[in-house]
């Protein structure tokens, strides 16, 4: 720094000023420090400055299976981002969901004294968290605990299936099959509750017949509605518990002779880059607002640093319906479904 100073005429203190971001600083001076620091290579120490302000600027990020995720990149850039606004770094580390590795995973970080830790699932959760997240401020990103004082943020499940249900009844359909997982996790019941909630709200009577459960994957999705369009009464439309399970039933419509979405509208759910915009039609969905709890998850935990955050919050992100090319009113005459290709998924 001295080094530094000397090239560019000033004093050290000027120099420290100018390289942790003062602007009281004239900006000729200020620019005749950075010239001088960057001719001489000079890097600023910035774990010795953290000791002193009593900060590593450094987040941390725990994650059991996120990086084999197909919404891995818009979690950790949403974080990323919000991170990197203040000046801070973050520092991921993926578990594999290996409780050995989780725990090391943890310790490493706080023997590196980050400020914070995000503790982030693979998909929505209930979670028991481990101890040592309560060494320092933590917050958990699409997963929820039991204990009220551990903030969390997570996709708001009911609301996005109440909003999908209701795109589909305002386009006048009445019977409705809803392509529920077999998986016994927070979003399939909470999107259950959804889809018969919003049929309450109409004064529609819920009839389980309607509700078919398979594989959340193509296969199940190919199977349950196969299933539900090959009765007598089928209905007009599919609410599928996600895009991949929607993919199934447009690919079991058509061998059905059935064409999306005259003869049946469809809506999914979790809005798969890969999978939604590429359906044939594009398929209406609802987003899972992962960059957007990404952003929040750090923000709230900054906040928590700093002293600010208020009452923990077990906060549920609103999913908004993206509307594409699936969805029509349903025709006047429903035509019987017959069997244009043999079945397979």
């Amino acid at each position: 720094m001295k080094d530094v100073a000397d090239r560019a005429g000033v004093s050290p203190s000027t120099v420290s000023l100018v390289l942790s971001g003062n602007n009281a600083i004239p900006e000729v001076t200020r620019r005749r420090v950075l010239d001088a620091a960057a001719e001489l290579g000079y890097r600023r120490n910035a774990l010795a400055a953290g000791l002193r302000r009593q900060t590593s600027d450094t987040i941390g990020f725990i994650s059991d299976l996120i990086a084999t995720t197909p919404h891995a990149g818009a979690m950790v850039q949403g974080a990323q981002d919000a991170a990197w606004n203040v000046g801070k770094v973050l520092l991921m580390i993926n578990t594999g969901g290996d409780p050995a590795v989780e725990h090391r995973a943890i310790e490493a970080m706080l023997d590196r004294r980050v400020d914070g830790l995000v503790y982030a699932a693979m998909y929505h959760r209930f979670i028991d968290p481990p101890s040592a997240l309560y060494e320092v401020p933590a917050v958990l990103l699409d997963a929820r605990s039991a204990d009220p004082t551990l903030p969390s943020v997570a996709p708001d499940e009911e609301g996005g299936a109440f909003g999908a249900m209701s795109h589909l009844l305002d386009a006048g359909h009445r019977r409705i099959g809803y392509l529920q997982s077999q998986a016994p996790i927070p979003a399939a019941e909470e999107r259950l509750r959804g889809y018969r909630a919003a049929l309450a709200a109409r004064g529609i009577a819920f009839d389980p017949s309607l509700v078919v459960t398979g594989v959340a994957e193509h296969a199940g999705g190919y199977a349950a509605a196969s299933a539900l369009l090959t009765r007598p009464e089928r209905p007009t439309a599919l609410f599928c518990f996600n895009d991949r399970m929607a993919a199934g039933a447009v690919h079991a419509a058509h061998g059905l002779g059935l064409s999306v979405p005259r003869d049946l509208s469809l809506v999914g759910f979790d809005n798969e880059e890969l999978v939604a915009p590429l359906s044939e039609p594009p398929l209406t969905t609802v987003q899972l607002p992962h960059n957007e709890m990404g952003r929040w998850v750090v923000e709230h935990l900054l906040e928590q640093i700093a002293g600010r955050g208020g009452p923990p919050q077990q906060y549920r992100m609103p999913c908004p319906l993206v509307v594409r090319e699936s969805v029509a009113t349903p025709a006047e005459h429903v035509p019987p479904v017959r069997r244009v290709q043999s079945a397979g998924s």
